[in-house]
């Protein structure tokens, strides 16, 4: 028998029904959240428009103009920004410059961490203090080596000993986060109108460079997008951007900084667990959309070393619970994540079979597969990021925009970043250690206890921003996907001879 027509026959079986009706669920239910989060967005910026219309030409900053009098300005508490570093890329000037241009009326300071001053960073920022010593107060920290934590979360515990003793707020922001001149501020004021909040977060919204790999991870942030776009309470925590109160920092509250500096590899997943332990608030105000250009070279490669970056976080814990509800996630996610593709998989066989057929001169009924659930799940998608990224102001930047969009790339990479991510789930959960900017991580019962570093054998470009690791700037990665992918599979099973 012709194996597509016994392949769509497979899929007209009970079995294949209850695929397809599972993948029809899986989008519905990606519609509807994507619709919640539209809604959130959309009500914040009706809010703000509302705002402008009766006078307030600052309501970007604050919605009540009072607020702005100087004094009340005065009394607004100091805030620390800590910003771990660690490469040089093409859209770094412009994230910094939005970083330290805040028009944040209370004092502030920022920290700019880098492990030594070799990093391509630590040259970019000090000319970049230079242009603006005499408006901020900013500098730089060199934080050395890290032997028991990730270098980021080492990177963050020393900007956190650096910071202005009478510091209230700690804000910790990547380098890859663009900042709105208000972001600051309307954090600051979520915590002092909640003294109970825990850790404040937002999320990014990608804007891809053009390329699948770019699309690809724009497509992996989408669905957790949904888990910030609450407009308050969330679970989930990005490490992209978090403020704390700095005394939880002083006083190891809950463990904050043992737990991040004995053996932590992720932030945002040990702090997460951390204030589950403890049910201590985390939320995430509708305001905190961060835009995030990708590379403009940023290749399918690089996409895959990002994949196996972000799944290899749900292998390491701090407590037994802690590593269930990652068991419980990574079982959750794989399974959604092929209940999707499924479906399409399906409805591409059932293709074939039919041209096959058509082309042998067979004439058949044809019975197309149900869309609809598919469509609406990706229209859903695109309607809900029409709104933010149109609001985005960024001093000395060009304006950011949806309109270069390619959504059939979206589809597609919808398609091939679920396809993937059950793969890359498994080969980090078998692996555990991964290459992270030149270094190797090896977990043992969910934290590090082993550190490697090799500028010959680690990549030269870091995976989101195209950033040069080392002073040397390095070729770019021109291999291909299936080079990386096979790579990953050969240092599975030789975990010493390869790198990711």
């Amino acid at each position: 028998m012709d194996a597509f027509l016994f392949a769509a026959r497979a899929f007209c079986s009970p079995l294949g029904l209850f695929i397809q009706i599972q993948g029809f669920c899986i989008c519905l239910l990606l519609a509807l959240g994507w619709a919640l989060a539209s809604y959130v967005r959309s009500k914040e910026i009706r809010r703000l428009k509302e705002s402008i219309k009766s006078g307030n030409e600052f309501a970007f900053l604050c919605y009540d103009i009072n607020d702005l009098e100087h004094s009340n300005q005065v009394n607004l508490p100091r805030v620390s920004v800590v910003m771990p570093l660690k490469g040089f890329g093409e859209h770094n000037l412009h994230n910094w410059s939005s970083q330290i241009t805040s028009l944040y009326g209370g004092p502030v300071e920022f920290l700019f961490v880098v492990e030594s001053t070799e990093d391509p960073a630590y040259h970019a920022v000090t000319r970049l203090l230079k242009e603006f010593e005499d408006d901020v107060e900013a500098k730089i920290v060199v934080a050395g080596l890290s032997t028991t934590c990730s270098q980021k979360i080492h990177n963050q515990l020393v900007g956190v000993e650096k910071m202005h003793k009478d510091t209230k707020y700690v804000l910790f922001l990547d380098d890859d986060v663009r900042l709105h001149p208000g972001s600051i501020g309307a954090l600051t004021a979520e915590m002092e109108k909640n003294p109970d909040i825990f850790i404040q977060t937002g999320y990014p919204l990608d804007l891809p460079s053009g390329s699948l790999g770019s699309y690809c991870i724009y497509e992996y942030h989408m669905p957790c997008s949904m888990g910030f776009a609450t407009g308050g309470k969330t679970f989930f925590l990005w490490g992209g951007c978090m403020m704390m109160h700095a005394d939880d920092f002083r006083t190891d509250r809950h463990g904050v900084v043992s737990g991040l500096r004995d053996g932590g590899y992720s932030d945002d997943m040990t702090l997460a667990a951390i204030a589950g332990a403890h049910k201590r608030l985390i939320t995430s105000p509708p305001v905190a959309v961060f835009p995030h250009p990708l590379a403009s070279d940023l290749n399918f490669g690089r996409y895959w070393n990002y994949l196996r970056k972000q799944t290899f976080v749900l292998e390491s814990y701090t407590t037994r619970v802690n590593w269930i509800m990652n068991r419980a996630l990574f079982s959750t996610h794989c399974y959604l994540s092929w209940g999707f593709v499924a479906p399409y998989l399906m409805s591409g066989i059932h293709v074939a079979a039919a041209l096959r057929l058509y082309f042998k001169g067979v004439v058949v009924g044809w019975k197309p597969c149900n869309m609809y659930g598919y469509r609406t799940s990706f229209h859903v998608e695109l309607d809900k990021n029409r709104g933010p990224a149109m609001q985005f102001v960024v001093p000395e930047a060009p304006p950011l925009s949806l309109a270069s969009y390619n959504w059939c790339l979206v589809f597609i990479a919808m398609l091939v970043d679920n396809f993937l991510y059950p793969i890359s789930a498994m080969r980090s959960h078998f692996s555990q250690s991964i290459n992270w900017s030149g270094i190797r991580y090896h977990l043992k019962d969910g934290k590090i206890n082993k550190i490697e570093r090799s500028k010959e054998k680690g990549p030269k470009f870091t995976d989101l921003g195209g950033k040069h690791l080392y002073g040397k700037k390095g070729a770019p990665n021109s291999g291909s996907f299936l080079r990386s992918l096979s790579r990953s599979f050969v240092h599975w099973r030789q975990p010493k001879k390869y790198d990711v």
